[in-house]
């Protein structure tokens, strides 16, 4: 029990009370900190910190206490914030005199910075508010100065050591498809990204290069006329898609778009026959081969390229990095690397904010296309989405209905595919209405049967699990209905977005969902209702997921950074970058006798793992 003039709490510990009595006095006055609970009318304070009064007086310090987490298991040793600052307070007074700065003189005057010593003195016993700000901001620049630091350097190297494959002219391939193959007129957003890849690969330097544009702007007809490039400089090209479904509908329209040239194309999946690959390997290897599209069987070891000049990455978010480095690693010499994706992973998009990975953007749609209108419906609503669902097909159009699971689940409250089958079935009942159901667990000729069925018009409703994501194109398809649209991410629901807008009709995506959600949900949902940009969607998605480790292969996640945000402190962020950008300008290889310390930090800092970071 503890007691003061406005009452008595409980004190209560769940373990490790045998640590806590001796060091408790009957009679002396504690200073308790802790957090308060109420059960029955009475108040307690489970694992409270208790300091004598007279100790906590006379030190002064020890008003601005610094708090430290903790586990369970810690605190019933006694281990508790409390503890670790006994530890800190100790460790201080070892280092005192030995902790180095890692900072030039001249720098560390010019931004008035507290020098090492004292911002880590400062961030753990501060004598007043304003050293802590100090303190920490001299550790947040710290972090993201080096960070900053190491990248922009390995780019800069990279430029100067790297060596690309030269595509020197424009030549037949190139121009024959841009005056005779071409469907429709480019875009001028189409037109400067071309001239961004052009000036990347006629420069002799490695291009690693994010396309970044919506579902439909003409990523793909891009992305083809860059390898047309590299067969014109005698290479080789290849676009690796995430499935079978992508790649397939690649490789169809590829195809068709070159079908009146010489340029020789084929396809590697999963499915594959044996012979079929022999073929496709044989003539990788002897350069009759031009362009290769296919899945992750792209990166097998058996795959052999006689001098591959240029990949192409498309629905990046769906590959791991260390996937896409073993496509990275098919030449002597790395091809050129051209990713594209409708929504920029949290990963991409911190390697876009700092400078390793050059963007372009195809911010216009072709001609006739018109924005996809998304709106947000709770389940309370329904009976009006199913009308406008009718109204929809009663013009002739088809719909999109998307479940994130197959089947029933205990555990997660979600509409299931198969109970949703059947309740559309019974409101859009056979004859008059058709309806398809695909999902993963399907055979691949039975999901290939239902969805022709579907492109050729003969259904009205697709039923679906995220099988569809990427990879279908039905133009006459207006309406994305996402059941259960809490359950999925944002990049998720884009690409599934994505899946309508493809024809001239007004298209619609109708986002559906419980009643009650989450405050990260009710985020999402919003933030798709207000906006089709994906890199505005990429940024939500940063905050709510971080951005992920942008030179390993973590995809979501923290950085690596113990105070500092790139969000919160994207200002701080932003001048730390310029400043190791004039340094790694003047001094790539930190020679210089100021940038000394800068050397010998960084060289601290370096592992000996893969630099992801250049993969992208």
């Amino acid at each position: 029990m503890f007691k003061d003039n406005t009452g008595s709490v409980e004190l209560v510990w769940f373990a490790g009370i045998k640590w806590v009595l001796p060091t408790l006095k009957i009679g002396i006055e504690y200073v308790l900190f802790g957090k308060p609970t109420l059960f029955n009318r009475k108040v307690s304070f489970s694992h409270p910190e208790l300091t004598p009064l007279l100790e906590f007086i006379n030190k002064k310090q020890e008003q601005l206490q610094p708090v430290y987490p903790s586990t369970e298991k810690l605190k019933k040793r006694g281990i508790d914030s409390k503890g670790f600052r006994g530890m800190l307070r100790q460790l201080l007074i070892e280092v005192n005199g030995k902790i180095q700065e890692v900072l030039p003189d001249d720098l560390l005057t010019r931004q008035n910075f507290l020098d090492r010593a004292n911002a880590f003195k400062g961030i753990h016993r501060p004598s007043d508010p304003s050293e802590i700000k100090k303190a920490q901001l001299r550790l947040k620049f710290d972090e993201f100065f080096f960070l900053q630091l190491k990248l922009l350097k390995g780019k800069k190297l990279q430029e100067i050591k790297q060596k690309g494959h030269l595509f020197s002219e424009v030549g037949n391939c190139f121009n024959e498809f841009y005056t005779k193959c071409l469907p429709f007129e480019l875009t001028g957003a189409q037109k400067r990204v071309l001239k961004e890849i052009r000036k990347n690969t006629g420069s002799g330097l490695h291009m690693n290069r994010l396309v970044q544009g919506d579902v439909g702007s003409g990523k793909t007809l891009v992305a083809l006329m860059s390898m047309l490039l590299a067969i014109d400089n005698g290479f080789q090209a290849c676009l690796m898609a995430p499935t079978e479904i992508l790649a397939t509908q690649h490789f169809q329209s590829i195809s068709e778009l070159l079908l009146q040239m010489e340029i020789k194309v084929a396809l590697l999946t999963g499915s594959t026959k044996t012979s079929e690959r022999r073929i496709i390997h044989e003539q990788l290897e002897n350069g009759t081969l031009n362009i290769l599209i296919g899945t992750h069987a792209l990166i097998e070891d058996k795959v052999q390229f006689k001098n591959l000049g240029i990949a192409v990455i498309d629905e990046q978010h769906r590959f791991g990095v260390a996937q896409r480095y073993k496509l990275w690693k098919k030449s002597l010499i790395p091809p050129h690397i051209l990713i594209m994706t409708a929504t920029p992973i949290p990963r991409t998009l911190a390697m876009t904010v700092y400078g390793d990975l050059d963007t372009s953007i195809i911010d216009e749609l072709p001609p006739g296309r018109k924005p996809i209108v998304t709106k947000h419906y709770f389940d309370s609503q329904r009976l009006a989405v199913l009308g406008f669902m009718k109204e929809q097909i009663n013009l002739g159009r088809q719909i999109y209905i998307v479940y994130p699971l197959i089947e029933e689940s205990e555990t997660m409250d979600y509409k299931d595919l198969m109970d949703g089958y059947e309740s559309i079935s019974r409101y859009f009942p056979i004859p008059k209405y058709q309806i398809s159901i695909v999902h993963g667990r399907m055979k691949a000729a039975d999901k290939a049967f239902e969805m022709k069925r579907f492109e050729e018009g003969k259904t009205q409703l697709l039923v679906a699990t995220t099988v569809i994501e990427v990879g279908v194109n039905v133009p006459n398809a207006s309406v994305m209905v996402i059941e259960s649209a809490e359950r999925f991410g944002l990049s998720q629901l884009h690409q599934l977005r994505g899946r309508v807008g493809r024809g001239t009709n007004q298209s619609y995506c109708i986002l559906m969902t419980g009643n009650k959600l989450s405050s990260d949900a009710k985020v999402r949902t919003k933030t798709m209702v207000d906006t089709t940009d994906g890199f505005q969607i990429s940024e939500v998605d940063m905050k709510l997921r971080g951005p992920g480790d942008i030179v390993g292969t973590r995809q979501s996640g923290l950085l690596d950074l113990k105070l500092a945000s790139i969000v919160a402190d994207a200002p701080l962020l932003n001048h730390a970058r310029i400043l190791a950008q004039q340094i790694v300008e003047q001094d790539p290889n930190l020679n210089k006798s100021g940038h000394q310390k800068l050397k010998n930090h960084l060289a601290e800092l370096q592992d000996n793992s893969v630099n992801w970071g250049k993969i992208s």
